[in-house]
């Protein structure tokens, strides 16, 4: 790599560093109208996603919220509102639909004759509240409808239960139950209450935890979620039957008390459990009368943060030329328009679904195979699949958006007792056992656990032929933790204990394993002996899986670095004896060239992951500026099963393993193929891949691969455009470990630092171009 000595052009002196300046051209703006749900635009804040559209003249949006979790472990929309106005200015007028970037808001606008109206749809940040407004130039009527497909017991249909935790394996006559509707007063007010058993209850039958199961995390229990519709100028205009695209649906209207030139309508949300429905509904009146008293405040402070938001990092490429057809302009573009997605469950309490985050719609847009109601998204509701949850996350180090991590982590945090239980029941050992696919509580999807299982089979075992024996992908959220840590400087006392007790439960099941098969628990080395493992769900039954080792060795690593706050000298002793027993990481020989072997030995090949390139990514074993970069370049370049499996969809990181290679050309040509325009009328709608649509996986691979094809480190060193190719302008503002912040461009082949924060950290970096 030819090395650019000197830096072309600094702006220090304290200088604030710029807003992105070409975050108003990644607007959405559309002309006309949509024909169904699948031409929406994603809006939300807070942990609320809407998807907004206008078809024939209504405005639509979907009400989705992130930790709304029903009796099957689904993860129901809160509804759906239509608009009506008289007159309508989008009947034969001029329209328009936007996505407005900073304030996080659709606007709709249309004009017909003297007419203009402007409909702002928007969510508070910081309270649980949907904002619709409208403004006229004339008064009109307003019909604001909510629309419920639950409004009674269903049977769900065949495949339908993949959208909960029973996948392809519902029990006879499986409902879905209805959520209760009514008007009060002037307002709707809608709710989903669990009652009766639970998928909690089925899962710890299932996977005999029966014993422990009052110590168990639940939360399905009594689970509470809704809200109510209200606006001061909106009276009950009763109800109403439709169907929309396959689901037929129940309406209960509001309607405008008087024409008037403006006019408001308010969704207040609340979700919790709740003994008695009677304390959810105080709950939720404080929400609305707080809602109410900050009315004329939450619309500064949201867009406040949205600012903040955007002003915290950006990438923009070919800034200058807005071309909508050039490709490496849709990447720029999109890259932003999936972090605005992120940043709408930037305070939830559960963590952003890899399979459609916030916003789903109608699955037969996905897959007309699936015509069944809105609700419905492929791999489940409440299960999260590790390995894909983690590309959502890990990209918020890079774009300093810390905040946003802290749902992911706390998801781990908030199950650690439930895993720790699983080992002492079925083990007798400590340590937290969590698998690949697990559901909300900590406990394996019971589906993928299995049931019809061989009598007497290990209860604590998946019997499954692709998650069987994968335990270590929870040392991703672990790596997460500390590295949150290293960038911000977060206190990350609360996730120490998660650490340390993912570890522990390799240290303490490999031994115990050792020991039912023979006499000794390690190695003639002294080493573990990782058998049997899992590299990823591909290579099975392994045998000192690369991927785990590498995994191991990281985290350890980086445990024992942390400050004495967060490790003793005595956890530091017995931490530094468990890495001297954590066994190298094994290579193999093909047509002459040294290359990471998945694992020492396999049993067979299950999948299409490529787990001898973990030591590359997350694990940064190998990368620009480390030794042996030659092996880990061999490994991709020449690797007969990497070739073979190589993809862009979805969870597949072949974007970001180029990256850190160095290995520009290819990175640049994997990147185009993952965040070029989705083919959808929003162009970060991307899907199904292997999931579903929005596929959020595969938006947060491709930031992660263009995030590290400008920004690497090694140490202290700061490595910048070290796979970008010199042909792409951009202008990125990215965060790097060390609580530092750097701004730099690249114009016409010349790169330029705009300015590192802090200072004293200007030494440190160096620019690296092809």
């Amino acid at each position: 790599m030819n090395k650019i000595i000197g830096i072309l052009f600094i702006i220090i002196h304290g200088a604030l560093f710029a807003q992105n300046p070409e975050l108003e051209s990644y607007n959405q703006v559309w002309d006309l109208q949509s024909q169904n749900s699948s031409e929406s635009m994603p809006c939300g804040g807070g942990d609320i996603g809407l998807n907004v559209w206008v078809e024939n003249g209504d405005v639509f949006f979907y009400i989705a919220r992130s930790g709304t979790f029903d009796e099957n472990n689904g993860m129901p929309k809160l509804g759906r509102v239509r608009l009506k106005l008289s007159p309508n200015p989008f009947d034969n007028g001029t329209f328009k639909q936007e996505l407005n970037l900073q304030s996080g808001s659709v606007k709709i606008t249309g004009e017909k004759g003297d007419q203009s109206t402007e409909i702002e749809i928007w969510v508070d940040v910081f309270s649980p509240v949907i904002h619709v407004d409208v403004e006229s130039t004339q008064k009109i009527a307003v019909e604001a409808t909510y629309e419920n497909w639950r409004f009674e017991n269903r049977e769900l249909q065949k495949f339908e239960s993949f959208g909960n935790s029973y996948k392809w394996a519902p029990p006879k006559g499986l409902l879905i139950k209805k959520d209760e509707i009514s008007f009060k007063e002037n307002s709707v007010e809608f709710y989903h209450r669990n009652t009766g058993e639970t998928m909690f209850d089925v899962v710890v039958r299932q996977q005999q935890m029966e014993a422990v199961k009052d110590q168990l995390f639940d939360p399905l229990k009594n689970l509470t979620f809704g809200g109510k519709m209200a606006g001061e100028n909106f009276i009950a205009d009763g109800t109403s039957v439709g169907k929309y695209i396959d689901s037929e649906f129940k309406a209960w209207t509001l309607k405008s008390k008087t024409a008037a030139k403006k006019q408001s309508l308010e969704i207040y949300l609340h979700t919790g459990q709740y003994e008695n429905l009677s304390d959810w509904n105080a709950v939720l009146e404080s929400v609305i009368k707080n809602g109410s008293a900050k009315k004329k405040t939450a619309r500064s402070e949201t867009l406040n943060w949205w600012k903040e938001y955007w002003n915290r990092s950006f990438v923009s490429i070919q800034p200058e030329s807005k071309n909508e057809n050039l490709v490496e302009w849709q990447v720029g573009r999109n890259y932003q328009l999936f972090r605005y997605m992120l940043g709408c469950n930037a305070r939830g309490e559960y963590p952003t679904k890899f399979n459609g985050g916030l916003f789903i719609y109608d699955p037969q847009f996905v897959n007309p195979e699936r015509p069944f109601s809105p609700d419905f998204r492929n791999w489940g509701g409440g299960t999260f699949t590790a390995q894909n949850q983690r590309l959502v996350y890990f990209p918020m180090l890079k774009s300093g958006d810390f905040e946003l991590i802290k749902p992911q982590l706390d998801f781990y945090k908030r199950i650690l007792k439930n895993g720790e239980l699983r080992s002492q029941q079925y083990w007798g050992h400590v340590g937290a056992s969590f698998n690949e696919q697990i559901e909300n509580f900590g406990l394996p999807n019971p589906s993928e656990y299995g049931w019809k299982r061989p009598q007497g089979y290990d209860a604590g075992m998946t019997y499954n032929a692709w998650l069987e024996y994968q335990w270590d992908t929870s040392l991703e959220f672990c790596w997460m933790a500390i590295q949150l840590y290293q960038y911000n400087k977060t206190d990350i006392s609360e996730y120490i204990p998660l650490i340390e007790s993912c570890l522990t439960f390799f240290d303490e099941h490999y031994q115990y394993l050792a020991k039912n098969r023979g006499a000794k628990t390690l190695d003639e080395n002294g080493h573990l002996v990782l058998y049997p493992g899992s590299a990823c769900e591909t290579y099975k039954m392994a045998y000192n899986a690369s991927s785990t080792i590498a995994a191991l060795e990281t985290v350890t690593k980086a445990l024992l670095d942390l400050p004495e706050k967060y490790i003793d000298e005595t956890s530091k002793a017995k931490w530094t004896e468990f890495l001297n027993r954590v066994p190298p990481l094994s290579f193999r020989e093909i047509d002459g060239k040294t290359m990471i072997s998945p694992a020492k030995l396999w049993e067979r090949i299950n999948n299409t992951e490529v787990p001898q390139l973990y030591p590359v990514y997350p694990w940064g074993v190998y990368g620009v500026g480390k030794p042996d970069l030659e092996i880990a370049k061999n490994t991709y370049l020449f690797d007969p099963d990497v070739q073979r499996f190589k993809g862009h969809e979805s969870w597949k990181q072949y974007g970001i393993f180029a990256a850190r290679l160095g290995l520009t050309e290819e990175a640049k040509q994997q990147t185009i193929l993952k965040l070029q325009d989705s083919g959808r009328r929003f162009p970060a709608f991307w899907g199904p891949g292997f999931d579903w649509v929005p596929d959020h996986n595969w938006g947060g691979s491709g930031m992660i691969g263009v995030q590290e094809m400008l920004l690497q480190t090694n140490g202290d060193k700061i490595y910048l455009f070290p796979a970008w190719p010199k042909d792409w302008d951009v202008h990125f503002k990215l965060h790097a470990s060390g609580n530092t912040v750097v701004e730099a461009e690249l114009i016409n082949g010349e790169a330029k630092i705009i300015n590192v924060i802090p200072e004293e950290r200007l030494d440190d970096v160096e620019i690296l171009l092809k």
